[in-house]
């Protein structure tokens, strides 16, 4: 069978900085038709930054969302023409300051594709050196460093919520002598 949605019309209603809200008109499989809310985004990356001694890079920030302040690895929506590796390059910089001699892409996933178009890529960095971070001017951010052990187990005593953030330590954890 095929699943495919066949678009009849789409519906700008909202542009923002950060995502896009259409609305699409489609004729469903058995030539129905239904209508689709779609969030378009850029796409982001999120890194898992390892120190020699397999301590894990998490910064602590307020999400407004969902009303908390959240541990999460590091993390950032794509910028027009920019690719991945130099967004999670870029990301560690700004919001930890560190710098990395190693990376390698673990994986892209959509992160809501029930709504979203988001598309998140996963860097691994490993190599790293102190420097000055420079967030944006409306991101407040402290960064925390955690023996990887201890971040794992944060993600079954709730303390660590977000997609991301589990998809990183569980790679992490589960792939550690791969890693050294």
């Amino acid at each position: 069978m095929d699943f495919t949605e066949e678009t009849i019309s789409s519906r700008e209603i909202f542009k923002g900085k950060i995502i896009k809200l259409r609305v699409d008109n489609v004729r469903l499989p058995d030539s129905r038709e239904s209508t689709r809310e779609i969030v378009e985004h850029a796409g982001a990356v999120a890194i898992i930054a390892l120190d020699e001694v397999e301590n894990i890079i998490m910064v602590r920030q307020y999400r407004k969302p969902v009303e908390q302040v959240l541990l999460e690895i590091p993390a950032g929506t794509l910028e027009a023409d920019e690719e991945p590796l130099a967004c999670a390059q870029r990301e560690l910089r700004e919001e930890t300051g560190l710098t990395a001699d190693h990376w390698h892409k673990v994986l892209s996933y959509y992160s809501a594709p029930g709504f979203c178009n988001e598309q998140l890529h996963i860097y691994l960095a490993s190599g790293l050196h102190e420097g000055q971070g420079e967030t944006d001017e409306d991101e407040f951010v402290e960064m925390v460093r955690l023996p990887l052990t201890e971040a794992y187990q944060m993600i079954f005593s709730g303390e660590i919520k977000d997609g991301k953030s589990i998809i990183g330590l569980q790679y992490a954890f589960n792939n550690g002598n791969e890693l050294k």
